[in-house]
């Protein structure tokens, strides 16, 4: 598991280059999210250098590995293992061994279960070292021309319907840009959903295909984007949709009252009201109120 017996270095065009030894740590290693020129020197040296990579796929990354002549071995660490091999890689940490943790594409944890062991490495009080890198989220949201002085990533959707309208009712009156992956087969009637949920109006952009060779960026109105790939064969690749907030200056009564249905139908009064006043702004206290005033009025329905 260890590698140990693995020659440590990396090789750019025809050049071996020694990668110098790692204080044990846990390193959180960002890795290209297509073009695998992307990867950062540091990085190399990391992943050449560790006693142990830790990667969601060992196929997918056997590719990165190969492309840089790092001949270390690597184990498998993912959802559906994660409390099996959770327990051996920190055992090997607090053995003094280094950890170099990375996905399959991407920042380590941005929609995946990596948190779970930096917790646990955190808890046991062991070094954790970001090397930062490529972000899908990021990428998109830079180039969608949509305002990045704040934004929330809110990964997938969930697939039914119901409970997807739901999670974008709660999302309405959050002022920032919001951040979603979605599959392609699944893209238009999510934007559908989005228009739904959000209005037509919320101007939009579609990532697809980043830094690779067919790479797409599609801007425009929610609703424009949800009538061209309604029309279009399915894209594809993989989609980050980036959502711009409202242009409205203040919530209308209306999207309030939505809001604090939505919330409610999902968790108990209390808490929904404090998740309202976090998103809108607004006093908890009155928030509490009204919401108490729409159950005794009936008006909240069916949720």
């Amino acid at each position: 598991m260890t590698g140990e017996s693995a020659k440590r270095s990396y090789v750019i065009g025809q050049t071996e280059i020694p990668a110098r030894p790692l204080e044990p740590a846990l390193y959180l290693v960002a890795t290209p999210i297509g073009n695998l020129a992307d990867i950062t020197l540091r990085a190399l040296e990391t992943l050449a250098a560790a006693d142990i990579l830790a990667c969601e796929d060992t196929r997918v990354s056997r590719v990165l590995l190969d492309r840089y002549g790092i001949r270390r071995r690597t184990s498998a660490y993912h959802e559906h293992n994660a409390g099996e091999a959770g327990p051996k890689l920190i055992a090997a940490l607090l053995a003094g061994q280094s950890v170099a943790l990375i996905s399959d594409a991407g920042t380590p944890l941005i929609s995946d279960p990596g948190y779970r062991l930096v917790g646990e490495a955190i808890d046991q009080g062991i070094r954790v070292v970001p090397i930062p890198g490529p972000s899908a989220p990021l990428a998109a949201l830079t180039a969608s021309g949509l305002p990045s002085d704040a934004f929330l990533f809110a990964g997938f959707l969930p697939v039914k319907t119901g409970q997807r309208l739901t999670r974008l009712e709660a999302l309405k009156t959050v002022p920032a840009t919001l951040i979603f992956f979605e599959s392609p087969r699944r893209l238009a009637e999510t934007l559908g959903a989005m228009v739904e949920a959000l209005g037509g109006a919320r101007k939009a952009a579609i990532g697809r295909e980043l830094t690779k060779t067919f790479e797409e960026i599609r801007t425009g109105s929610l609703q424009s984007l949800a009538d061209h790939y309604a029309a279009a064969d399915t894209p594809k690749g993989e989609i980050v949709i980036c959502v711009g907030p409202s242009e409205a200056t203040a919530d209308e009564p209306a999207d309030i009252d939505r809001l604090l249905r939505s919330l409610a139908a999902e968790m108990p009064a209390s808490k929904a009201a404090a998740e309202a006043a976090k998103m809108t702004g607004g006093q908890k206290q009155a928030l509490y109120r009204r919401l108490l005033e729409l159950k005794d009025s009936g008006k909240d329905g069916d949720g």
